[in-house]
């Protein structure tokens, strides 16, 4: 099916039908990409991985996997592999995803701008789902160009690391990256942050100070939550941005810059232009190219690929050796709307973390709000075969109380007490 697929796209496509056929195959001849499974008779797709890259190190390698093991699929990608796909199949992810390997396949960037691409991958990684994957390609689209970026989401999604990613793939690659956080600049000192001062030109000025567009000569500006600078500090930035001056406070000198603007908000800048708070005319100037950055409950794709990441970081940074998530946090964390998206998860799977006794975190780790309320359909009560398990996790997710253990369950506490005898459900000796 594949083959017919992808030739019909005008590919060449090789079938082989066992691990063995493959390698042999590939010992013969070089190739883009290669699909393969992740549980085979002889060999494994993890040790496939392995060898191919030994092998031929540009071969991007696909793994395709029906087991819905995320876990699996992360470190299929630690070891190699260029990204993964669920099964059943999706002509379309086939297609994109085979794409996307193959120019990755073709890129000839030089490896200095590859290395730091990847020591910005301890911080930064890409999701998995098609809004994620349009994204990277908006990324790698813009990166190579001069033009000013604007990164568009909700508070916690990751736009700075958006910014240092263009930064690290973009010609500026070896310059300075200086981050600015316009929300938190009193506005009688925007101009000495952003221009500098010179010593003894107001109260306070005791040294010469160098400016962030200064600062960034060469390089690239990222302006975080531009949406908070004042009126008239946006007459200065504009004015910066057409003329590539600058004027440090209580300075005569002009300094001509070479610099990259990056800018980012969660605000809705076209509104803030109606209420006459924001320059339509800095606005366009800012917005030559616009990424914009979905919150996560719109990947559901990534919802379990981003919390086995962080589990991964928590562990390093915490000494830990948890394997994963028990089965009951999937749905949980999938109905979750994530309000604080990826800086939420990854402090929630943190101190989960750190709470964890065993090898797995348990609804007892997980904070009341994430599962309580409306978000909490799969403990909904069908038969009693189902009845009896979703008490039995309901109540060791509230530590036995039965308070919490019925609202979690959404029904009233005598209606609990009546099912507990039903079903002759005993609890520990504290708790009855």
């Amino acid at each position: 099916m594949l083959k017919t697929l992808l030739e019909k796209n005008s590919y060449r496509v090789t079938t082989a039908f066992s691990p063995v056929d493959a390698k042999r195959l590939i010992q013969s001849m070089a190739y883009d990409v290669v699909l393969t499974d992740l549980r085979m008779p002889e060999i494994s797709g993890m040790e496939l991985i392995r060898w191919v890259k030994k092998q031929s190190p540009k071969t991007q390698i696909v793994m395709m996997t029906g087991y819905a093991d995320i876990g699996t699929a992360i470190e299929s990608i630690k070891k190699g592999a260029f990204n993964y796909i669920p099964k059943p199949l999706s002509p379309d992810e086939v297609l994109n995803v085979v794409k996307e390997a193959l120019d990755a396949s073709s890129d000839n960037s030089s490896k200095e701008q590859i290395s730091k691409a990847e020591l910005l991958q301890s911080d930064y990684q890409e999701g998995v789902s098609s809004q994620s994957r349009k994204m990277s390609q908006h990324i790698q689209l813009v990166a190579p160009t001069p033009i000013s970026v604007l990164i568009v989401g909700e508070s916690g999604t990751g736009k700075e690391y958006v910014a240092k990613l263009i930064h690290a793939k973009s010609k500026r690659a070896g310059k300075p990256f200086v981050a600015v956080d316009c929300g938190a600049i009193p506005k009688e000192l925007v101009a000495s942050e952003f221009f500098g001062h010179v010593k003894g030109s107001f109260t306070g000025a005791i040294a010469d100070k160098v400016g962030n567009f200064e600062a960034a000569n060469g390089g690239t500006l990222f302006l975080d939550e531009v949406g908070n600078l004042p009126y008239n500090s946006q007459i200065q930035l504009l004015r910066v941005l057409q003329e590539r001056l600058i004027k440090p406070v209580g300075s005569n000198r002009e300094i001509t810059v070479d610099v990259r603007i990056i800018a980012a908000t969660n605000e809705n800048l076209l509104s803030a232009q109606d209420k006459g708070e924001f320059r339509e005319d800095l606005y366009h100037r800012l917005n030559e190219f616009q990424i914009n950055v979905p919150p996560l409950r719109a990947r559901q794709q990534d919802i379990m690929y981003f919390a086995h990441y962080f589990l991964e970081q928590s562990n390093r940074y915490l000494d830990k050796s948890v394997q994963g998530f028990d089965k009951s946090l999937e749905p949980v964390f999938m109905n979750y709307s994530w309000p604080g998206n990826l800086r939420e998860m990854k402090n929630v799977i943190k101190r989960a973390t750190l709470l964890a006794h065993g090898k797995w975190i348990t609804l007892n780790e997980i904070p009341a709000e994430i599962y309580s309320g409306s978000q909490t359909s799969h403990f909904a009560l069908y038969n009693e075969k189902d009845e009896n398990e979703s008490i039995l996790k309901a109540l060791e997710a509230t530590n036995y109380n039965k308070s919490q253990a019925a609202r979690l369950l959404k029904i009233d506490r005598k209606t609990l007490y009546n099912k507990l005898k039903t079903y002759k459900i005993q609890l520990p000796e504290r708790d009855k």
